[in-house]
C-alpha cells in the first residue's frame, strides 16, 4: 500500500511554502520509490516565536534488526500501540506534501497503474512518523480506504487537512484517532496513469 507517490514541485512548493511559512522545496519526482528522500515537513520551536515549522528531508522507510524488509508504512489504527512505532508516533511526528500516490491492480490479467490526487488539484499532505538515525528515516501512515479507493487497493494513506495541522502536531497520541481516518472520497480525484 502506498508504495509510490509523486511530487512536481511548480504546483506543491509554493503552497506549502505559502501555508507553512518557510520555503518549503523539493524536486519533482513522479516515482517516488522506498529509499528514497522525501522531504517532510516537522513542528519545531522558534526563538521568540513560539511554534513553527521547518523542513526535514529524509529517508522512506525503517529496517528494524528483526525484519528482512524496509517497513515503509505504519497502520493508523495501531501505531500508538506497537513498539516499532510508538515512540516515534508520540514524539515525531510530520507531514509529507506529495502531488498524489500511486496503486496497481489486477485488470485482465495484467497490473494497471492508478494516480490519486485531490479533486482540486491542491497539495496532499501524508501522515508520518520520523526516526532520528545516522540520518533520518520515514514511515508514513495508512487506514481503511473510503469506497471509492476501495476499488483500487485494501489501505490509503492517512492524509491531514490543513485546518487539521496544528492539531497533528500538538495533540496527545490519545485525541489523534479522529485524524487517523480516510479522507472524504468525493474529494479524490482517481485515473490511469
Amino acid at each position: 500500500m502506498c508504495g509510490r507517490m509523486n511530487v512536481v514541485h511548480d504546483s506543491l512548493c509554493p503552497i506549502i511554502s505559502d501555508f507553512f511559512g518557510f520555503n518549503f522545496s523539493t524536486p519533482t519526482n513522479n516515482n517516488l520509490s522506498p529509499s528514497q528522500t522525501v522531504a517532510t515537513i516537522v513542528a519545531t520551536t522558534l526563538k521568540n516565536t513560539g511554534a513553527g515549522y521547518q523542513q526535514l528531508d529524509t529517508s522512506w522507510g525503517i529496517q528494524p534488526s528483526w525484519s528482512k524488509k524496509l517497513l515503509i508504512n505504519a497502520q493508523g489504527e495501531t501505531v500508538s500501540e506497537k513498539t516499532t512505532f510508538r515512540q516515534a508516533f508520540k514524539t515525531h511526528r510530520c507531514l509529507v506534501p506529495c502531488s498524489g500516490w500511486y496503486e496497481w491492480r489486477t485488470e485482465n490479467g495484467k497490473k494497471q497503474k492508478y494516480h490519486f490526487s485531490l479533486e482540486n488539484g491542491d497539495p496532499l499532505l501524508m501522515a508520518g512518523i520520523w526516526y532520528q538515525e545516522e540520518s533520518p528515516k520515514l514511515v508514513t501512515l495508512t487506514t481503511t480506504p473510503n469506497e471509492k479507493c476501495a476499488q483500487y487497493h485494501k489501505r490509503m494513506p492517512v492524509f491531514i487537512l490543513p485546518e487539521h495541522t496544528q492539531y497533528w502536531f500538538q495533540s496527545p497520541v490519545e485525541q489523534l484517532a479522529v485524524l487517523l481516518k480516510p479522507i472524504s472520497e468525493e474529494h479524490v480525484n482517481i485515473e490511469r496513469a
